[in-house]
């Protein structure tokens, strides 16, 4: 397959993310010997429409639109981030936030206000928010917001809805804040956390290249040659990350089984 392309859109939620990301997934590709393009963050292209390209050579994919494709991408390796709260697994959380201004101080007082998400097959910023609002919901109270507003499309324009005060609450992905936190502390400091999800599966790199392709195998190799590359040190400094690891793609189930149980409640959609 020629023409590969490599992406960590999914986590660039700045500029100097975009560079540290490209560091990466160059260094991947001068390691394996399998070439393939770095899109840079400012090409226009949507998660959707990158997730669904048949020429993915390294790219960071959700694992809840993962496990619901049909014929989903081979998975490389997931990363395992740094910060303690991951338990040095590959693991990440979903973050409740509000506005910094916000009277709101736990989730229980955001009820009665406007949710905003991004997309409903976002892991982060819906299904395990679903999944987490389903210990609040009783018969007397099946609804927990006003409105709930989206889809925002990406995690950045729910932050953004919020200190506009277009909306109350949303919840994001854990690890991209902590990153955002670390490129760009006053974008992040525009929302506070008010509580945060159980863990699950982080977002894998996944390739479009067959099982048995050796330059798949390459891939994955560099990949776990990673965490110890010494000339890599600052890079996984700037993106709070200790190694990558393979994970199985049953590992995911776990995401249907949140899906599911929502659903069986009688709460397939956030409100």
């Amino acid at each position: 397959m020629d023409g590969l392309i490599g992406s960590a859109r999914l986590y660039e939620w700045s500029p100097g993310l975009g560079t540290a990301w490209g560091d990466l997934l160059r260094w991947v590709s001068q390691t394996a010997g399998v070439a393939y393009e770095v899109i840079p963050r400012d090409v226009p292209m949507g998660l959707d429409e990158l997730w669904a390209r048949s020429d993915m050579g390294c790219v960071a994919m959700c694992g809840y639109p993962w496990v619901l494709a049909e014929e989903p991408p081979r998975l490389l390796a997931a990363p395992v981030p740094a910060p303690p709260r991951y338990g040095d697994r590959p693991v990440y959380v979903s973050d409740f936030v509000v506005p910094a201004d916000s009277p709101c101080e736990t989730l229980e007082d955001t009820f009665g206000r406007r949710f905003a998400y991004s997309t409903e097959h976002s892991q982060s910023g819906y299904n395990a928010a679903r999944y987490h609002l389903l210990r609040y919901r009783t018969a007397e109270r099946p609804t927990l917001f006003s409105a709930v507003l989206g889809p925002y499309m990406r995690q950045g324009a729910v932050l953004d809805a919020l200190a506009a005060g277009e909306a109350d609450v949303a919840a994001v992905d854990g690890f991209a804040l902590d990153l955002l936190r670390r490129h760009e502390p006053e974008s992040a400091g525009r929302v506070r956390v008010i509580t945060t999800t159980e863990a699950a599966p982080i977002p894998p790199m996944v390739t479009s290249l067959a099982a048995d392709d050796a330059d798949r195998t390459r891939l994955v190799d560099a990949l776990l040659a990673f965490g110890a590359a010494p000339e890599m040190a600052a890079t996984r400094d700037a993106l709070l990350l200790s190694r990558f690891e393979t994970v199985p793609g049953k590992a995911f189930d776990e995401l249907i089984d949140r899906q599911r149980a929502a659903k069986e409640a009688g709460y397939a959609k956030i409100a």
